[in-house]
């Protein structure tokens, strides 16, 4: 039998006093997964950002290639 842990990290936030009250009527909610779901789509978000800069940034690296090149290289490769 395998036991897997994760460890955990333990961050701190400040919230207004007027946040926490409305929280606490709200004991049902699990509020650390709540943030901890809102984190990680914020990450996922910033992510997808970052691919679409580099991608931009590739593209303006690589000149671009005139019509029907493509379908040249492919059938010189092909012989070979």
């Amino acid at each position: 039998m395998y036991i897997f842990c994760d460890i955990l990290s333990i961050i701190t936030i400040r919230i207004p006093k007027e946040l926490k009250e409305k929280m606490r009527k709200y004991k049902e909610i699990n509020w650390s997964e709540v943030i901890r779901k809102a984190l990680e789509e914020k990450i996922r978000i910033q992510e997808k950002i970052e691919a679409v800069r580099k991608k931009d940034e590739i593209r303006r690296k690589v000149k671009p290639v005139k019509k029907g090149e493509l379908d040249k290289w492919i059938r010189e490769n092909r012989v070979r």
